[in-house]
C-alpha cells in the first residue's frame, strides 16, 4: 500500500524491494508494533497474479522488460521490479559448499556457519515453495545429460544442500507448471500487504541518505519526479550488488578519493564500497543438434514443457580444494538465449561456469546524479596469477568429456566452426566470456582489521549506527551456487537479527 505521508517516521525503512527486501519487509512487519516502509524503484504489480505481465510470469524464458538498462551489456542486467531478480532469472535454487561457510564465518562470525544458517535455509525453501524438477519438465537433452554425468562417474547430490561434494543433480525451482513464483508472491501476498504497519512504495528511486555525526537522518527519494524524504529509526539498504554501493557512495560513504572526483562530500571513508565485485564467469561451448534432437525439442515446446536446462554438474577444477567444487557444468538445449533461429531449430551446448573466481572488479559512480548509469567492470578472468583462466580451462576439459559421452554425442555434434574451446588463447577466452549473473561483494562484510570491510557480520555499516546493508553485496566471496537461495536465507537470518 502507499503511505499518505512519506515523511512520517517509520521504525525501519528498507531501501530496495528485490529478493532480500521482500523477505525483510514480510518478516519485520510481523510485529504489529513495528512500522516498516519498503521502497522499490520499479513497478509493483500487486498481490494478484493476473495483474502481472505474462513475460514476468513465464518461467520458460528470461524476461528483460523490468530492468534498469535495456540493451546493455549482459553483465549489467539487474531487475527493477518488486521481487527483484526472482522476477527475471532462471528460477534455479542451489546451495554452496562447506568452504563457502568457512569463508563467510571468518568474515562475519559464527552466525554464518552452515549449522547456524540451516534453519534460515529451510525457512526460505518453505516460504518460497521451492520444489524438485517434475518428471515432465525433463527434455530428451536433459535426460541424456543426466545419463552422461553418470557415465563420467559423477554421483547424484542434493543441489540445494551444503552436504556432499562434486556430483550431478537438479536445482530446486521457484516455478510451478511454467509460472515463475517470485519473492513478491511468496513473501508479500495479499494478507501481508494488508498489515497496517507496512507501507510499500513503488516507483521510488533512492537518491541518497543524509548522514551526519555517524547517523542517517533521512533518505532522499524521487517519486513521480518529485523529491521527498523518508525518516526512520533504522535504515536497511537492499538495492543489490550494483545498487547498494551506489546508494552508499551518493550518501558520502565510500572511497574518499573517488567521492571527491564526483563532487560528493565524504562522510565515512570506506575504501571497500564498490571495490570487491565478484561475478561468476562462464564459457558456452556450442554444439550442433541432430535432426532427432530438434524434432524432440520442437514437440516439447509445442506441449509447453520445454526448458533449456533442468540439471547441472558441480565439478572441481584442478585448483579446487579436496571435497569441494568450483565449477558448474550446465548442458542446455532449447531456444537461443540471444538472437533467433528458424522454427524447428534449437541451440544446444554446454557451459563451464566458474563459481569461485579470484578476479575482482568494481562498481563506481560516474557522477553524483542517481539517474546516471553506473560504471561497472566485472573484470572477468583478470586475476594476475591466472587462477580463473586455469580453472575455466579445467571446466572446458570436462565439457569436452561430457560432449563426447555416449549419451550426448548421439544428440549433438561439434559446432560448425570446429574450433575446440579448450584450444582458445587466454585472450580469446576473455573475449568469449559470459556471466552466470551472480554478482556479490561490493559491500563486503569483514572483521574490524579488514581495511576493505564495509559491514560487520550483522550487516551494520562501519561508522553509521543506524544503517545496514542486506543483500548479495555483503558476501565477501561468491558461493559455489546460484545466489538466489543464499540471499533468501541471508535475509531471513538478518531479519531475525534485526527483530532482536
Amino acid at each position: 500500500m502507499r503511505s499518505t505521508s512519506l515523511t512520517t517516521g517509520y521504525d525501519i525503512a528498507i531501501l530496495g524491494g528485490g529478493v532480500a527486501g521482500c523477505v525483510l519487509a514480510a518478516r519485520l512487519s510481523e510485529d504489529p508494533g513495528r512500522t516498516v516502509c519498503l521502497l522499490e524503484a520499479g513497478k509493483d504489480y500487486g498481490p494478484h497474479q493476473q495483474a502481472w505481465p505474462q513475460k514476468v510470469l513465464n518461467a520458460r524464458a528470461l524476461p528483460r522488460d523490468d530492468v534498469w538498462e535495456r540493451h546493455a551489456a549482459v553483465h549489467r542486467i539487474r531487475a527493477r521490479i518488486l521481487g527483484g531478480s526472482s522476477c527475471i532469472n532462471g528460477c534455479w535454487n542451489t546451495w554452496g559448499s562447506a568452504s563457502d561457510h568457512a569463508e563467510w564465518s571468518r568474515a562475519g562470525g559464527p552466525m554464518w556457519t552452515a549449522p547456524a544458517m540451516e534453519r534460515f535455509r529451510r525457512a526460505a525453501v518453505e516460504q518460497m515453495g521451492l520444489r524438485a524438477v517434475p518428471d515432465g519438465e525433463f527434455s530428451l537433452w536433459s535426460r541424456a545429460a543426466l545419463a552422461a554425468a553418470r557415465e563420467l562417474g559423477y554421483q547424484e547430490v542434493d543441489m540445494a544442500s551444503p552436504d556432499g561434494g562434486p556430483g550431478y543433480g537438479t536445482p530446486l525451482l521457484n516455478s510451478v507448471d511454467g509460472l515463475r513464483w517470485n519473492a513478491a508472491f511468496a513473501y508479500l501476498d495479499a494478507e501481508v500487504r494488508s498489515r497496517p504497519n507496512l507501507s510499500i512504495i513503488s516507483g521510488a528511486s533512492v537518491d541518497r541518505a543524509a548522514v551526519r555525526a555517524g547517523r542517517v537522518r533521512g533518505v532522499d527519494i524521487v517519486v513521480d519526479g518529485q523529491r521527498e524524504t523518508v525518516h526512520a529509526d533504522t535504515y536497511v539498504v537492499a538495492c543489490g550488488t550494483f545498487g547498494s554501493p551506489a546508494v552508499l557512495m551518493r550518501s558520502g560513504i565510500g572511497p574518499a578519493s573517488q567521492l571527491r572526483e564526483t563532487g560528493i562530500r565524504t562522510e565515512i571513508d570506506l575504501p571497500g564500497v564498490g571495490a570487491q565485485l565478484v561475478d561468476q564467469p562462464g564459457i558456452f561451448v556450442p554444439l550442433t543438434p541432430t535432426a532427432d534432437l530438434n524434432t524432440s525439442l520442437a514437440a516439447k515446446q509445442a506441449s509447453g514443457d520445454l526448458y533449456v536446462s533442468r540439471m547441472l554438474i558441480r565439478a572441481a577444477s584442478a585448483l579446487c580444494p579436496d571435497g569441494s567444487w568450483d565449477l558448474h557444468i550446465n548442458p542446455t538445449a532449447g531456444p537461443p538465449l540471444f538472437g533467433r533461429l528458424p522454427p524447428g531449430e534449437y541451440e544446444a551446448g554446454i557451459s563451464a561456469l566458474l563459481m569461485k573466481p579470484a578476479s575482482r572488479g568494481r562498481v563506481r559512480l560516474r557522477s553524483a546524479d542517481h539517474a546516471d548509469a553506473l560504471d561497472i567492470d566485472p573484470a572477468f578472468l583478470s586475476d594476475p596469477a591466472g587462477h580463473d583462466v586455469a580453472a575455466i580451462r579445467s571446466g572446458l576439459e570436462i565439457v569436452q568429456e561430457l560432449a563426447a559421452s555416449a549419451a550426448l554425442k548421439s544428440l549433438a555434434g561439434p559446432a560448425a566452426d570446429g574450433h575446440p574451446a579448450q584450444d582458445l588463447s587466454d585472450q580469446e577466452l576473455r573475449d568469449r566470456v559470459g556471466t552466470y549473473w551472480h554478482p556479490v561483494g561490493t559491500c563486503a562484510m569483514g572483521t574490524p582489521d579488514d581495511p576493505l570491510a564495509v559491514v560487520d557480520g550483522e550487516a551494520r555499516v562501519r561508522g553509521v549506527s543506524n544503517l545496514r546493508v542486506v543483500d548479495a553485496s555483503i558476501l565477501p566471496t561468491a558461493p559455489a551456487a546460484n545466489t538466489q537461495l543464499p540471499v533468501l536465507a541471508i535475509a531471513e537470518m538478518l531479519a531475525d537479527s534485526l527483530r532482536g
